[in-house]
Formats: structure tokens, C-alpha cells, sequence
């Protein structure tokens, strides 16, 4: 069976490579877990000094990532390098602070004198998506490696260029061989790699739907899981929000990646005192998005990643539309080359519908109405979703107050949402569980051993 790369501004097949065959897949496995053998006996300051080596590779090669990107999944330029840039901090942050987070903690219990370590365990199976297919992967990647582990990247199959580039990234660094490894497999094989003895866990940034099937395969081999899930998150703006700050942010957010983010305002909670305001700023801020040619320097949103995705969108638009939503701005498939769909917003879908509640993964925005600040927060939190969320007022102290109240793991008050290396970083209800980035995420991975002198 071939993977291969589908330009989605032309639909014409880039590349195609072979699925690796059991045989290639194991013996990929079997040099991972050879180098954690060493690996795990690594220093510390061999560790921080491999992935500042990284960091400077990945800076260098941040326009040959970008064009990757672009022609993968549709990725502008712009977007691709910065991408790639943010993913270089990711292992700046590790190889400043990550001996730190995994030093041994002493403790005096009951007149002994004990000590709290963080040992590695093995090899991690990463399962990651195309929408950021850099920066998902290196933020999963650089936490287990500096810990001591080793990893398997299983990426999407829409972007095997952008995998192997990862791999040969590594393997032009100054990191040992093999300590990471692409395998270019297809969904079916992740259950054949979790049987492996010396893959002790699995990562997953992905779909609700992929996340239970990976969990549960995990779950049944006793094999620690961490996903990272969908979202749907609430953009709450109040009475007294800077309207022209959320509404330039709001777009932003719901435009970039071409709406293709877990991570993104998709449910616009507007208090009706400001909502007919706000929804004109809103639409005058989602029609400035110049769409085109993920090539062109320009360009600030490009193609969907596939044409199969924006006929997935599209119904889902049409469902909010059944169900008695309005079209305010776009809604429809433009002609033309490439998979392009425009910034879209649709206001009216009842809250309580199927439509309404489902996670839109495309530049639509749905705009509710909220009569007060009770209702704004009821709403919010009523969602299956609990990824992300912001909160846009100009009283910062209420903004804090009602941002505690949303339930998801992360979020801003009158700021864009985003994942950031010293932030934990992960969701609630279906939106998954465990954490990445932060102390919290370079310690999912490892043995937290108590060890005690009686």
C-alpha cells in the first residue's frame, strides 16, 4: 500500500512511498530500543546539548519545512516557518530547564531519608496529525528524549515528506542514532507496534474517534496513553470586551490553518448588549483574510488540507443550515483550482442542536448569542469539548474569575489561545487527558521512583 503526498492547491500526487511491511517495521523498533540502551544512560548536558543542536538545524531549515508544508497540507509559507521556528524554542525551553524538572527530590519520611526519582522507561509511539505536522511532533518528541526515552513517530499519512524530513533532521543532528525514528506506517499497524515489548507508551494528537481506538488498544496492553484530543472552544466576549481587539483576534484565530486547529475559538459567545456590533467586526475581519496560493508570500490562508476535508466541512455547514442557521458571510465551495473554502460565519444554529455542539474543523465560525454573563459561562462549559477557551473583557479581574470557571485546560483572558513550552498543555472531557509541555509533560513518560535508605 503506498503513502503519498496530495498537493491540495493542485491534487496532484507529489510523491508516493511504501508502507513498511512488519519485517521493516520491527526492525525499526528493535534499533530504537537498541539505542535507549545507551541512551538512557545519558548526561544530562549531553541531552541539553544535543537538542540546542537540533534547535539550530531546525532554524536552518525552516523555509525547506515551510515548502513541505505548503505543498503537503496547504500550510502558507509564512505559517510554515514560523511553525518551525516556535518548534525550535520548544527545545531551547528542554535543554535550559528539562534537567531541573527531572532532578532527584529529596524527602525525610519517618526519620528516613528518601528520594523522589524520574527514571526512563523506553521507547514512546507518537501518533500525530498533519495540521501542524513540525510542532505537534517536536512538542511530544523533545520532552521524551530529554527525559531519557526514545521515540516512534507514526505521523498522518497526508504528510510523509514532512515525516521523513523529522527523522532526517535527527539523524543530521548530533543525537545519538536512532533515538528517533519515522515509520511510515498506516493506522491499522499502530496496534501491531503497541504488542512491541519495548514500546511503553503512545501520544496522540488527534480525532475523538482515533483516541478512543488508540486508548483502548493502549488500555488492553497496560501501556500508558496521553491524548490530546479535539475542541471546541468558547470565545467568550462580554458586555464591556475591546470589540475591535476580539474580533481581530477571534478571526485570526478561527482563519489560521485555514480553521484546521483543535486549539481555536470556534463557538463565539457574544453578550447581546455588544453582539450585533461585534458580529459586523467579526465579518469585516474574517473577509480581510487574503486566501491563495499556500506559495505565495502573501498569502495569509491557503487550501484546506484536501479536497475530501472541504466536502467534509461542507456538510457539516449544511447541517448548521438545516438545523435553522444563518449564513452572515461565505458558506460555500468557491470554483476553482484548490481546495480552498472561504472564511465562513453562520449565526442562529440552535445551541442545543447536533450541529451546533459538533466540532467544526474549517474557518467557520458559529456566533451564539448570550443575554448575560451566567448564560455566557453556561454556555461555554456546555460542550462534550474541553480543549481551550478565552474570555474578552476589559476587567481583568472578573476576566480571571469567569476564566476559572470554564472547564478546559487552558485558558486566556483577552489573548489569542495557544499551546506554549512552559505551559501545561492539554484538555478535558472528550478532549482527551494527560498533559504535554511544562514539567508536567516531560514527566508523563517516566517512572516516578521512590527510593529510600530505611
Amino acid at each position: 500500500m503506498a503513502i503519498q503526498s496530495t498537493n491540495p492547491m493542485t491534487g496532484r500526487v507529489e510523491k508516493k512511498f511504501d508502507e513498511f511491511i512488519s519485517v521493516q517495521t520491527f526492525s525499526a523498533i528493535s534499533a530504537v530500543d537498541k539505542a535507549f540502551s545507551s541512551w538512557k544512560h545519558s548526561s544530562m548536558d549531553l541531552r541539553a546539548d544535543c537538542l540546542r543542536n537540533l534547535a539550530a538545524l531546525l532554524r536552518e531549515r525552516a523555509g525547506h519545512f515551510a515548502g513541505l508544508m505548503a505543498a503537503e497540507m496547504g500550510k502558507p509559507l509564512k505559517s510554515g516557518r514560523a511553525e518551525v521556528l516556535k518548534s525550535a524554542t520548544v527545545c531551547d525551553y528542554y535543554a535550559d530547564n528539562g534537567a531541573a524538572m527531572l532532578a532527584s527530590e529529596p524527602k525525610t519520611v519517618d526519620s528516613m531519608q528518601c528520594y523522589v526519582d524520574y527514571a526512563p522507561m523506553g521507547t514512546v509511539l507518537a501518533v500525530m496529525p498533519w495540521n501542524y505536522p513540525v510542532w505537534q511532533v517536536l512538542r511530544i518528541a523533545v520532552p521524551t528524549l530529554m527525559a531519557g526515552n526514545t521515540m516512534l513517530l507514526k505521523h498522518a499519512s497526508n504528510v510523509p515528506q514532512c515525516a521523513l524530513a523529522i527523522e532526517q533532521v535527527f539523524c543530521d543532528s548530533i543525537f545519538p542514532d536512532n533515538v528517533f525514528r519515522t515509520l511510515l506506517i498506516g493506522a491499522a499497524q499502530v496496534e501491531n507496534v503497541l504488542d512491541h515489548d519495548a514500546v511503553i507508551g503512545v501520544c496522540l494528537t488527534g480525532s475523538e474517534a482515533a483516541g478512543r481506538k488508540v486508548a483502548a488498544a493502549a488500555g488492553a496492553r497496560l501501556k500508558k496513553s496521553v491524548m490530546e484530543l479535539g475542541g471546541s472552544d468558547a470565545f467568550v466576549v462580554l458586555a464591556d470586551a475591546d470589540l475591535e481587539k476580539a474580533a481581530a483576534i477571534g478571526a485570526e484565530s478561527r482563519c489560521s490553518n485555514a480553521g484546521q486547529a483543535c486549539i481555536a475559538a470556534k463557538r463565539f459567545i457574544v453578550h447581546s448588549d455588544v453582539y450585533d456590533e461585534f458580529l459586523g467586526k467579526l465579518k469585516e475581519r474574517m473577509e480581510s483574510m487574503i486566501m491563495g496560493d499556500p506559495m505565495d508570500e502573501n498569502t495569509l490562508m491557503g487550501p484546506m488540507a484536501s479536497h475530501q476535508f472541504r466536502n467534509d466541512l461542507q456538510t457539516q455547514v449544511e447541517a448548521c443550515l438545516e438545523a435553522g442557521g444563518k449564513i452572515s458571510l461565505g458558506g460555500s465551495i468557491p470554483a476553482g483550482e484548490g481546495a480552498f473554502y472561504p472564511p465562513t460565519i453562520i449565526t442562529d444554529v440552535p445551541f442545543k442542536s447536533e450541529a451546533g455542539r459538533d466540532e467544526i474543523f474549517g474557518p467557520v465560525a458559529l456566533v451564539f448569542r448570550a443575554e448575560s454573563e451566567e448564560q455566557a459561562m453556561e454556555m461555554a462549559n456546555d460542550s462534550s469539548f474541553g480543549l481551550g477557551g478565552s474570555v474578552w473583557t476589559r476587567d481583568e479581574e472578573k476576566g480571571l474569575r469567569l476564566a476559572r470557571q470554564i472547564e478546559a485546560g487552558l485558558v486566556y483572558v483577552n489573548g489569542r489561545v495557544s499551546s506554549r513550552p512552559p505551559l501545561p498543555f492539554g484538555g478535558v472531557k472528550n478532549s482527551g487527558y494527560g498533559r504535554e509541555l511544562s514539567t508536567y509533560g516531560i514527566r508523563e513518560f517516566v517512572n516516578v521512583k521512590s527510593v529510600c535508605i530505611g
